[in-house]
């Protein structure tokens, strides 16, 4: 889960502009925020808050957000998919992650993501192996 502060992304959109988000959205991504006045900043937040719970489904530890590899597009009915590309694929398959859901909302000043793994098989392992486990002795 993850929630971002429009507020922020207001100020952020003021000082550095529309470019700063095109290294945290693709550009169809960008497109599907935008309104005809400009980017709907609501909907640009609930972006980046998917990304955010997104990522944490990984459980990675000293690993950056791979902001672009998480892609969010909107499904024909309007809710969120979820495609993951490089580094974010190859997090999710190490995790054992087969496919991630995602549901967006947002409200006045904030939007809010929840998402969830469909687990697989898990990937090859990262880390140092684990203890052996001990039979049940009863």
């Amino acid at each position: 889960m993850d929630i971002v502060s429009a507020t922020r992304v207001r100020g952020l959109l003021d000082d550095h502009g529309e470019t700063f988000f095109g290294r945290m959205l693709t550009p169809a991504e960008l497109a599907d925020c935008r309104n005809s006045t400009g980017l709907d900043v609501l909907i640009l937040c609930g972006r980046i808050a998917a990304k955010e719970a997104v990522f944490k489904t990984f459980r990675v530890r000293d690993r950056v957000l791979p902001w672009r590899d998480i892609v969010i597009r909107r499904s024909t009915g309007g809710w969120p998919l979820i495609e993951l590309r490089g580094s974010a694929d190859r997090m999710a398959a190490e995790a054992g992650i087969a496919e991630i859901t995602v549901s967006i909302s947002h409200d006045v000043d904030y939007a809010v993501a929840v998402a969830a793994p469909v687990l697989g098989a898990p990937g090859p392992p990262t880390g140092p192996p684990s203890p052996p486990s001990r039979p049940d002795t009863q």
